[in-house]
């Protein structure tokens, strides 16, 4: 019978249970349990979990990356595919060059603050703003691009979601976002296997597909049969202006393969130690792969006739007429895919499936860098300072659902269209490349000028070259990438990203602002200068319970002066509430307050003002009871005039208030049950 006792308890003790308690259990069924702050150094990330971490955006960009290239010089016919591998082999040199330049960053200034802190420190706070702002738009574009274009891949493999690309893009940032808020080690543990059998599966394929090509048994891909209609302002191919102009901007969406490079400057301290030596390392390995990976596919798109166009009903033909109306034109790496392994149809299956995960994972990269970067920007006041915090399981959750937030914005505007959005694309992140060489240049120098050692000085030398070098490619992508993108989109990010600089100084001025209205002042006397006198008010809608404790509490206080205060709305009801005072026999003062207009806000804060305009030295002290409810819909049956007049008293200098809360029966069953089943505070206090 006890036991039955028991059990029916626990079951009114769960059905008790109010919304907050909900969320907390949903909260921690999602993310896990809570960990302590002294378990930070267990979040480190080893190289081996570090690679797909921060590499997995630039890694996976190679599934995107030919795509643009082959689409934008196929506007030109046929012709203009076959130069592709050379665009490809223009946009591995700049990869390299900025891989080996960031090494430089990464030993140079290791603490996590990447392109910001290089430029803020060489270049000014102004130029590490814009670096900032560039780079926080570009890591949100990052995440759009990167999971439109996985929705695209699944759309391409499961035809029931034709159709439904945007609304499976922001299903896929939400399950992206529960991921990272369980912390970067256990989202890196997660995503490292798909990201490691993405380049194995690449890897095999590049092998197998050169074999062929040697061997004369590479086929033709499914696309090689169609002809490319060739757009009238190209009909002599790539020749003169135009032609230059489109090479430009087939080059310049290529380069998309450099994004993320950055994200490990910005990471660097999440890196186990030897930190900065493991993030060159990581660095290093993640451009090697790239550049592999981009070369192979694009050689072997050409090899094997791959057709890529934006708009396959207008842009092909098939035997001098339309293509078929059932066509569906597949991606560059599951044409390639197909051929390569025609012999072994399921590796074509894994390739592609792998290859969209690897896409939707891509924006790991961001949730990593974006949340770290906003942290510093927070600390240095630039973004509300909330970022700055870590949430309970030691991830910047406030960093990483403004991403997502942001994130989901852009892929509904652009309806998770990779070729709209990448016009968006690249801006932001060649700002921060530019900026952070020639910040880095500046370094060099300076530190060459105090430097005395022979050995030293060498290093340094060499290491203001790479800057140099990396200074100028990336200088010269960024003009190319400005003009060539600028009308197709690329104005909509350098809005954005003005919009965002301007915001992040208004944050920093309003910081600087209440900082010096904060501060001491030079006689720190008059700081601690004690009012002359506290006048404490209770205020009083009825005799009971509340009430009395509001009472007891201010007399216990001692102020000089202690009065009650009720609002007369109703005559007969004040009338009642006084001879109920005197009564029995209260030893505090009651004042009524007339209220012709039976409002209760306006002539309390008409008295309180009226006191300290009297004695402006006063104190006034205003104890207002609160009633605590256990469920919420409570909260709607017991009106919130307390809440109003508290807003508005906050805003009356000289001013303190006091809640004096009283626990209904509801919230203290409710309070008990917390103990046993959540770890949520007490529920939110409101008067009668």
């Amino acid at each position: 019978m006890s036991r039955c006792r028991g059990n029916t308890k626990r079951r009114m003790g769960i059905a008790l249970l109010n919304v907050s308690d909900i969320i907390n259990v949903a909260k921690r069924l999602l993310l896990g349990r809570p960990m302590n702050s002294d378990r930070l150094g267990h979040t480190l990330l080893p190289k081996r979990l570090a690679l797909p971490v921060f590499a997995s955006d630039a890694l996976s960009s190679v599934a995107y990356a030919p795509d643009e290239i082959l689409l934008t010089l196929a506007l030109a016919g046929v012709t203009a595919i076959t130069i592709s591998p050379w665009v490809g082999l223009a946009v591995i040199v700049v990869l390299l060059v900025v891989v080996a330049s960031y090494r430089q960053n990464v030993r140079a200034y290791p603490s996590g603050g990447g392109d910001y802190e290089v430029v803020s420190e060489n270049l000014g706070g102004r130029a590490g703003v814009s670096v900032a702002s560039a780079l926080l738009v570009d890591y949100v574009l990052t995440v759009a691009v990167s999971i439109s274009s996985g929705a695209q891949y699944a759309s391409s493999a499961i035809p029931a979601l034709r159709g439904h690309e945007t609304l499976l893009a922001v299903v896929l940032v939400g399950f992206l976002t529960v991921m990272n808020l369980r912390g970067v080690k256990e989202s890196g543990r997660a995503f490292a296997l798909p990201v490691y059998l993405f380049m194995a599966a690449i890897g095999l394929m590049a092998v197998l597909g050169f074999v062929q090509t040697i061997t004369g048994s590479l086929m033709e891909a499914p696309s090689a049969g169609f002809s490319v209609t060739t757009e009238a302002a190209f009909d002599q191919g790539l020749v003169g202006l135009g032609g230059a102009i489109l090479i430009a901007r087939a080059f310049a969406s290529g380069c998309a393969a450099l994004t993320g490079v950055e994200a490990i400057s910005n990471g660097v301290p999440a890196f186990q130690k030897p930190k900065s030596k493991n993030a060159a390392t990581t660095l290093l390995l993640l451009g090697s792969i790239s550049a592999l990976m981009l070369g192979s596919i694009l050689t072997l798109a050409v090899a094997s006739g791959v057709k890529y166009v934006e708009n396959p009903a207008e842009q092909l033909s098939l035997n001098g007429g339309p293509v078929p109306e059932d066509y569906v034109q597949h991606p560059v790496i599951s044409q390639l895919a197909e051929v390569v392994f025609a012999s072994t149809p399921w590796l074509f299956y894994v390739v592609s499936a792998i290859t969209g995960v690897i896409l939707i994972l891509a924006a790991n990269t961001a949730f990593n860098g974006f949340p770290v970067l906003g942290s510093i920007l927070a600390r240095d006041g630039y973004l509300p300072r909330q970022m700055h915090t870590r949430g309970d399981r030691l991830a910047f959750s406030n960093g990483i659902l403004t991403l997502a937030a942001g994130a989901i914005v852009l892929i509904w505007i652009f309806d998770a269209q990779v070729t709209r959005l990448i016009q968006l694309y690249i801006v932001g992140v060649f700002i921060s490349f530019t900026l952070s060489q020639l910040g880095m240049v500046k370094h060099w120098t300076a530190r060459l000028r105090k430097a005395a050692d022979p050995t030293e000085r060498r290093s340094m030398r060499r290491s203001r070259v790479i800057n140099v070098v990396g200074f100028i490619m990336t200088g010269t992508v960024l003009i190319v990438v400005f003009i060539t993108k600028f009308l197709h989109g690329a104005w909509i990010t350098i809005l954005i990203m003005a919009v965002l600089f301007l915001i992040m100084q208004a944050i920093r001025r309003h910081y600087d602002a209440v900082s010096r209205e904060l501060a001491l002042d030079e006689d720190i006397r008059t700081a601690r200068a004690l009012p002359s006198r506290v006048h404490a008010i209770v205020l009083v809608s009825k005799i009971h319970k509340p009430t009395m404790r509001a009472i007891s509490y201010a007399r216990a206080t001692r102020p000089n002066t202690l009065e009650a205060v009720t609002v007369g709305v109703d005559g007969a009801e004040a009338e009642d509430l006084t001879k109920q005072w005197e009564a029995l026999d209260l030893p505090v003062p009651l004042r009524v307050l007339t209220s012709p207009y039976r409002e209760i806000t306006r002539p309390v804060l008409s008295y309180v003002r009226s006191i300290r305009r009297e004695s402006p030295r006063d104190l006034v002290v205003v104890y207002v009871p609160e009633y605590v409810v256990g469920h919420w819909w409570e909260q709607f049956l017991h009106n919130q005039s307390a809440m109003r007049l508290k807003s508005r008293l906050l805003f009356t200098p000289g001013v303190v208030i006091s809640a004096v809360p009283w626990q209904l029966a509801s919230s203290r069953t409710v309070g008990i049950e917390h103990t046993h089943f959540t770890q949520s505070g007490q529920p939110r206090a409101l008067d009668e």
